[in-house]
């Protein structure tokens, strides 16, 4: 095949079964990362190294949800740019733990240049508002109304470190995102 040539629209690639693959990895990582927080405390290492993950693992979450829009979609276009500017505030947050694992301060405690991971985290629940207007736009009504209601209870899951609301959270996109995966897999492309 040449460059000029285009695949079928039935054709499964490597980058489709990526991102579908991240409607489960991604939430399954954070639903592991929340519940070691829960155990283990706000400042667990091993806690830590499953948000970056799960975080990173969301940014493809993003990239699939967008992917499925028309090209020329500005909504597209929205969830993009708030869900990596989301990502990396999501993924800072992780290092954070770490950082904090190893006795260091919070990040989110110093003033200065360490301020720009507030913003940026907040980035994360207002990309996957967006990610559940755009479910909606796709038909996928139940999914879109399951992520809003998640997205609008993790920043008081996050911000309050309060494991009875984050664990949940996590539990409701795990369901969410995971029906998806298993829609996507069942209906012809």
């Amino acid at each position: 095949m040449t460059l000029t040539e285009t695949t079928p629209a039935t054709t499964t690639t490597p980058t489709d079964r990526l991102l579908d693959g991240s409607l489960a990895v991604a939430p399954l990582l954070y639903l592991a990362a929340d519940t070691t927080y829960a155990v283990r405390g706000w400042d667990d290492a091993t806690a830590g190294v499953l948000h970056v993950l799960g975080a990173i693992a969301y940014g493809f979450v993003v990239l699939a949800v967008a992917s499925w829009l028309p090209r020329g979609s500005r909504l597209a276009a929205a969830v993009v740019l708030t869900g990596l500017i989301g990502a990396a505030g999501n993924v800072a947050y992780g290092f954070d733990t770490i950082h904090l694992s190893l006795g260091d301060t919070a990040l989110v405690d110093q003033p200065g240049a360490a301020n720009l991971i507030k913003p940026l985290g907040l980035f994360f629940p207002l990309s996957f508002a967006l990610v559940a207007v755009a479910l909606a736009r796709l038909g996928h009504r139940w999914q879109a109304a399951l992520v809003l209601v998640a997205i609008v209870a993790w920043p008081v899951a996050h911000i309050g470190n309060i494991a009875a609301v984050a664990v949940p959270v996590n539990v409701v996109l795990v369901v969410a995102f995971g029906s998806l995966l298993w829609t996507r897999q069942s209906s012809p492309r």
